[in-house]
Order: structure tokens, then C-alpha cells, then sequence
């Protein structure tokens, strides 16, 4: 009886974070209350504040669902760098725009994320938080290609940091204007395609690329 009331209660929390996206893409999170997404979810509010604090903190559950490649036990990522750290960052890389493309749950917590949040007060606190997240994915790519650069798999015409910043910017210019604009380009066909023209200006040669792959 306990393992189902545990049970029951996870998957309402799960339905009140399903709901919050859809509401939250729908309205904007400024514009969406508690009360719209109780509502929608079936629930009571009482229900959501069993599970979550306060709105932010219900933002905050919903970025944490989302599943980056990057996320890994930390001893299988250093196994795979061992062997493959270039293969490393363009499996990743891969995961994440095919996540994108095809995934509509994972994609509309970016667009939430990118256009439909104003970061203010406890907002812009809980966004510097994700950026702290965000920067240990950075340390993990730029690791990555600096084992890439003592394999010889990419060149070393920029620092492993640099490269990490430029391919970054590179994947997340391409990622935000798409989700803007979704008919301004197919991101599934040009994302790799780019791609793997950039990593060409680093030195890679003669191995399947990230069109290869997606």
C-alpha cells in the first residue's frame, strides 16, 4: 500500500510537470498561475504544493527532467573519452538535436526556457543556477577536446577552450533561431551539415560526421 501511494503520488507530480509545459508554452510563464495549471492538470492547488513550493520551484523540476547527453556516470564518460573523445562530443551532439527534433516534450522546455520566460527576482535567480549547470557541461566538452587534440583527432588551430565556446555557440545559435522560426530552416538536415563543415576548420578527417549519424 505504501509502494502504491509512493507510486500514485510520482505520477501525479509527473502529470502536474506535463501539464506545466504545455501551459507555460501556451501562455508564457509570467502570464500562467498555479491555479491555470491545476485547472488543466485535473487537481487541486493543494495538490501542486504538495509537490512543489511555488511556481518557481515547479519551473525548476521541469528543466531538471530533461535528460542531457552530457549526464552520464562519470566513470563510463571518462571510459568513453579514453577511447573516443571526439566520438564522445559528436555522439552527445547528435543526441541532443535529434532530442530536439523529434522529442516535442524535451524541445518545448527549450522554447519555454529561450522565449517564453521573463528572468526576474527569483526567476533570474533560479537561470543563474542553471547557468552554474551549464558551465560543467562546458568544463566536460572542453576536457573532451583537449583529449581530442592529444589523439591528433582535431587540430590545433583554437585552445580546447575555444573550441568548446565556438562549437557551443555554434549548436545553441542554431538550436534558439530554429525554435524561434522552426520554417526558417530544417534543423535536422542543416544542423549536422554545419556542423561538420566547423569541425573541419579543426582538423577532422576521415570519420563519419555528425550527418553521418542523425
Amino acid at each position: 500500500m505504501v509502494r502504491r501511494t509512493k507510486e500514485d503520488a510520482q505520477e501525479t507530480r509527473n502529470r502536474i510537470l506535463d501539464i506545466a509545459v504545455e501551459v507555460f508554452y501556451r501562455q508564457g510563464v509570467a502570464q500562467t498561475s498555479l491555479n491555470d495549471i491545476a485547472r488543466e492538470a485535473g487537481v487541486t492547488r493543494g495538490a501542486i504544493y504538495w509537490h512543489f513550493a511555488n511556481k518557481v520551484d515547479l519551473f525548476d523540476a521541469m528543466l531538471e527532467r530533461l535528460i542531457c547527453p552530457l549526464k552520464i556516470n562519470s566513470s563510463e564518460r571518462e571510459a568513453q573519452l579514453a577511447v573516443d573523445p571526439l566520438g564522445f562530443v559528436l555522439s552527445a551532439t547528435a543526441e541532443f538535436i535529434d532530442n530536439m527534433t523529434n522529442d516535442a516534450g524535451f524541445r518545448r522546455v527549450f522554447e519555454i526556457f529561450w522565449h517564453k520566460c521573463e528572468y526576474v527576482g527569483e526567476m533570474a535567480n533560479l537561470r543563474d543556477s542553471h547557468l552554474d549547470e551549464g558551465k560543467n557541461h562546458i568544463d566536460i566538452i572542453e576536457h573532451a577536446l583537449a583529449l581530442a587534440q592529444e589523439k591528433g583527432q582535431i587540430g590545433r588551430q583554437l585552445t580546447p577552450h575555444q573550441a568548446t565556446i565556438g562549437l557551443i555557440a555554434l549548436i545553441d545559435g542554431l538550436l534558439f533561431n530554429w525554435t524561434k522560426n522552426p520554417e526558417l530552416f530544417p534543423l535536422s538536415d542543416y544542423a549536422p551539415r554545419i556542423i561538420d563543415v566547423w569541425l573541419a576548420g579543426l582538423g577532422v578527417r576521415d570519420r563519419p560526421g555528425l550527418a553521418a549519424s542523425v
